[in-house]
């Protein structure tokens, strides 16, 4: 944690969970929690972690980019 009122505090967490709420849950109703845990897990783990290019990463997806530094 950064000292209180840093406008950098956070910022990884909160540029996620705004990815998260844009492209998988805004709009969407879920019958059940166990539903909406599903489509949460398969957003992280079928889209942003294997799919989804982050800039940070130089346009590559998480998956691509530790494919690189292991090979």
């Amino acid at each position: 944690m950064s000292a209180k009122g840093s406008c950098y505090d956070n910022a990884c967490a909160e540029s996620f969970f705004r990815s998260l709420k844009v492209e998988a849950l805004h709009g969407e109703s879920f019958p059940t929690r166990a539903a909406m845990r599903q489509a949460v897990f398969e957003y992280i783990e079928g889209y942003y972690n294997r799919q989804r290019l982050h800039s940070t990463l130089g346009y590559l997806s998480p998956e691509d980019y530790e494919a690189r530094l292991n090979s």
